[in-house]
C-alpha cells in the first residue's frame, strides 16, 4: 500500500510543471535584491527593511499559488461566477468601508492585513471570460454584438476600480478583456468599429472622466519639462536614473537616485530605472530576457492545451504579466504616462505578489491537467 502512495508521488511530480514557479522565483530573486539595493541606505528603518518583508510577502504568496495549483481546472470553470461575485461585492465594499491611503480607497483592513480586492479583481474577470467565451460562439469569429456581454462583465469591475480612483488597474481589466476577445477571433469589422470607439471614448474620458491631476499626467507625458518640479518631476528622474546607467550601470547599491531620494516610489513603480541605473542597458536585457521566457511559456502552454477554456484563462493570466511589463517599463522610460502599475515579482506589494502567485498557480494547474490525458 505503501509503495503505492510513494509511486503515485512519485508519477504525480513527474507531471508537475514546475517552469512558471521557477522563471517567477528567478525574477523575483533579482527584483528583492535591487529592492534591498534601492532601499538599504534609508533613514527609515521601515523602509530599510522592505525586502524582508517582501520575502514573507512572496512566501506566503508561493504557498498560496502551490495549493491552487492542484486545484482542476473544472472547478475554476463550475465556481467562475461565484468568484467574479464575491469579488464585485468586495469592490463595492471598498469604496464605502475602505482604508483610504495616498487619496484612494484600494484596500479592505483584515487584522494587519491589508487586502486589495482590485487585485483579485484581475484573475477573477480572466476566469469568468473564459467561461463565457467557452459556452457563447466558441468557434466562430465575434462581431460587436456578441462581444457586448462580456465587455459589461469586464467594464462593471473596471469602473468600481476607477472610482477607487486606481485609473491604471481600472484600465487593465479592459486590457484583458481585449486580449481574450482578440484571441477569441474578431471580425475585421469589429477591430476597425472598436478602435474608433476607443479613439473616441479616450477624448470624452479626457475630457469628463479624469481628474485634474490625471490629466496632468497625459500632458506631462507629452512635455515633462513643462513642470519639472511638480507633475513632470518623477518622470524627468527615472529618465535620468536610466540614463546615467548606461550600458554597465553604476554598480550594486551605488544608485545615487535612491540613496539620495531623488526618484520618489522607487521601491513601487520605479524599481526599473533603479535597476538601470545599477546594472545599466546589458541588466536590462537579462531582465526582459526573463519576462519573455514567461511569455514564450504560455504562449507555449495556450497552445498545447486541448480544452478552449484552459486556453482562455492562459491568455488572460499571460496578458495581466504582459501588460504590467510592458505599461511599467513605457511609464518609467518616458515612452508612456505615469499610471502606477507595479513591475510584476519585483516591485514591492503583497497583495500583487499574492495575485501573480495565484496566476501562477492557476497556470501550473492547467499545466499539470494537460499531462493527466
Amino acid at each position: 500500500m505503501k509503495m503505492n502512495s510513494d509511486s503515485g508521488l512519485i508519477q504525480a511530480l513527474k507531471r508537475y510543471d514546475f517552469t512558471f514557479f521557477g522563471i517567477c522565483f528567478a525574477i523575483f530573486l533579482v527584483g528583492v535584491v535591487n529592492l534591498y539595493s534601492a532601499t538599504h541606505a534609508s533613514q527609515s528603518a521601515h523602509m530599510a527593511n522592505l525586502y524582508k518583508t517582501q520575502i514573507g510577502w512572496y512566501a506566503m504568496s508561493l504557498i498560496v499559488g502551490l495549493i491552487v495549483s492542484f486545484i482542476q481546472p473544472k472547478t475554476y470553470f463550475r465556481y467562475s461566477w461565484l468568484i467574479y461575485g464575491l469579488n464585485v461585492f468586495l469592490l463595492v465594499l471598498v469604496l464605502f468601508l475602505g482604508h483610504k491611503g495616498m487619496g484612494a480607497r484600494r484596500w479592505i483592513l483584515l487584522g494587519p492585513i491589508r487586502l486589495q480586492p482590485s487585485e483579485l479583481m484581475k484573475l477573477s474577470v480572466i476566469l469568468l471570460l473564459g467561461r463565457w467565451f467557452t459556452k457563447y460562439h466558441p468557434e466562430k469569429e465575434s462581431g460587436i454584438k456578441e462581444l457586448i456581454p462580456p465587455f459589461i462583465l469586464a467594464f462593471v469591475p473596471a469602473l468600481l476600480i476607477i472610482l477607487e480612483p486606481d485609473l491604471g488597474t481600472g484600465l487593465l481589466v479592459i486590457l484583458i478583456f481585449f486580449s481574450i476577445a482578440f484571441f477569441r477571433k474578431l471580425k475585421w469589422k469589429s477591430i476597425l468599429i472598436i478602435g474608433l470607439i476607443g479613439i473616441l471614448s479616450g477624448g470624452v474620458m479626457y475630457k469628463f472622466g479624469l481628474k485634474e491631476y490625471q490629466r496632468k499626467r497625459i500632458l506631462t507625458f507629452i512635455n515633462p519639462g513643462a513642470d519639472a518640479k511638480g507633475s513632470g518631476y518623477n518622470a524627468i528622474q527615472s529618465k535620468i536614473a536610466i540614463g546615467s546607467g548606461k550600458f554597465l550601470g553604476k554598480g550594486f547599491r551605488k544608485s545615487s537616485q535612491a540613496s539620495l531620494n531623488y526618484l520618489p516610489e522607487n521601491h513601487t513603480d520605479f524599481v526599473f530605472s533603479i535597476f538601470n541605473e545599477e546594472h545599466g542597458f546589458f541588466g536590462s536585457l537579462f531582465l526582459i530576457s526573463l519576462y519573455l521566457i514567461l511569455f514564450y511559456r504560455f504562449i507555449w502552454l495556450a497552445t498545447s492545451v486541448t480544452k478552449v477554456y484552459d486556453a482562455i484563462v492562459v491568455v488572460g493570466i499571460m496578458s495581466i504579466f504582459f501588460w504590467h511589463t510592458f505599461i511599467n517599463m513605457g511609464m518609467v522610460t518616458g515612452l508612456m504616462p505615469i499610471v502606477g502599475l507595479p513591475l510584476p515579482l519585483m516591485s514591492y506589494g503583497g497583495s500583487s505578489l499574492m495575485t501573480f502567485g495565484v496566476c501562477c498557480g492557476v497556470a501550473t494547474s492547467i499545466s499539470n491537467s494537460r499531462n493527466l490525458f
